[in-house]
């Protein structure tokens, strides 16, 4: 047997030939591209894609053909990557967004309707005063309801929390933009810390039922787990709600995990701030509108896909945002209501929604996915 550097050497020669071959491959790929572009062929050709890796399966030796077939998917996407670009591949969606950024106003509206969960107080409302200058804010018992109120026209805009530095994503939020037809076209992430508020005259010792909105609850769960058993955790809709909740009470005993916002709104005395679990706590915000805005700057995309039941789906999703030198920065799945052992994939790409690789990309998802959803391109505030 060779010795492990002669080896090396050998696997080195392979490696060098392998890479003149990609290259000769490539250039061809670059020809072929030409042509389509002239005779208006589309990139994907689907006929020929299975053709050549159930011809590579058969040609591959025994043990290696799922490995071979694996591979020369790879280079098959990288091809189909490299030829929407060459190509300036478009779509019907693509379209819609060329047409999108054409019309959106080059400034963020300073002023405008926007709906928010909860009442005065609220994370949500803080957001949005963050977001717009003036906002005419229009306060909305759930989530959904924002959603119902941006759709049906009620409201121009709606901001609704999206995810947690420390609980997480906010479920309820993702399924409902699988559900209704709005788009993100902007967000904002705001720092939040925590107070325990009661009535004035209250005493943290003598505290015990704590209301909040299940986010904030998880977010200071080990604060709470330090008041011990005789404190009893209640979730409500909204933190602000809470706090208004327990200003209207007759009770000293009683207290709520709200902002120091709300603190001065309701009359409030704060038995303890910053009882978040990280003292780095942020929640991410997003702005939805029924209408398709990209405004200048877009750098962040939201994207919704659904993909087969069978070895290496997710990986080639991945695998194109890989040969199109695209960063994701967030990857969640949930399940697609009333189908069983079915998810939906979202994902945020860091991209600007000008550059070339984001149109090759977007033209080429029927290719890599069953079916997919554009939730929208924006910038995100900081």
């Amino acid at each position: 047997m060779k010795d492990i550097r002669t080896l090396r050497k050998d696997i080195d020669s392979i490696d060098a030939q392998i890479l003149d071959l990609f290259a000769q491959r490539m250039d061809c790929v670059s020809q072929v591209a030409e042509y389509k572009r002239e005779h208006g062929l589309p990139v994907l050709d689907r006929t020929r894609e299975r053709a050549k890796l159930a011809d590579v399966a058969s040609r591959a030796p025994e043990n290696l053909g799922n490995s071979a077939q694996v591979l020369f998917s790879v280079l098959m996407d990288l091809a189909k990557a490299d030829e929407g670009n060459r190509m300036g591949s478009s779509s019907k969606l693509v379209e819609r967004i060329k047409r999108a950024r054409r019309s959106t106003p080059e400034l963020f509206p300073q002023t405008a309707r926007v709906a928010c969960q909860g009442v005065e107080g609220a994370y949500s409302q803080v957001a949005a005063d963050r977001l717009f200058k003036h906002p005419d804010i229009s306060y909305v018992r759930t989530f959904a309801d924002v959603f119902e109120a941006v759709e049906n026209g009620r409201c121009q805009y709606g901001v609704v929390p999206v995810e947690n530095s420390t609980a997480g994503s906010v479920n309820q939020v993702y399924d409902l933009l699988a559900r209704y037809k709005c788009h993100i076209v902007r967000t904002f992430r705001l720092k939040v810390d925590h107070c325990l508020l009661a009535k004035p005259g209250a005493e943290l010792s003598t505290i015990r039922d704590i209301y909040s909105h299940e986010q904030a609850i998880n977010q200071c769960s080990d604060f709470l787990a330090s008041l011990g058993d005789s404190v009893r955790v209640h979730i409500c809709e909204n933190t602000a709600m809470a706090a208004q909740m327990v200003a209207e009470s007759d009770r000293t005993d009683v207290a709520a995990l709200s902002s120091r916002f709300c603190c001065e709104l309701y009359g409030l005395k704060q038995l303890a701030s910053g009882v978040q679990d990280m003292g780095n706590n942020y929640t991410r915000f997003a702005c939805i509108s029924k209408e398709l805005q990209i405004f200048p700057g877009a750098e962040r995309t939201s994207l919704m896909m659904t993909v087969g039941h069978k070895p290496g789906s997710l990986y080639r999703v991945l695998g194109r945002f890989f040969a199109l030198d695209i960063n994701l920065v967030k990857l969640e799945s949930r399940p697609i209501p009333e189908r069983d052992f079915d998810f939906m994939f979202y994902f945020d790409l860091e991209c600007p929604v000008a550059a070339p690789e984001f149109s090759a990309l977007i033209s080429s998802l029927d290719d890599v996915c069953e079916e997919y959803r554009y939730l929208g391109s924006y910038s995100e505030n900081v």
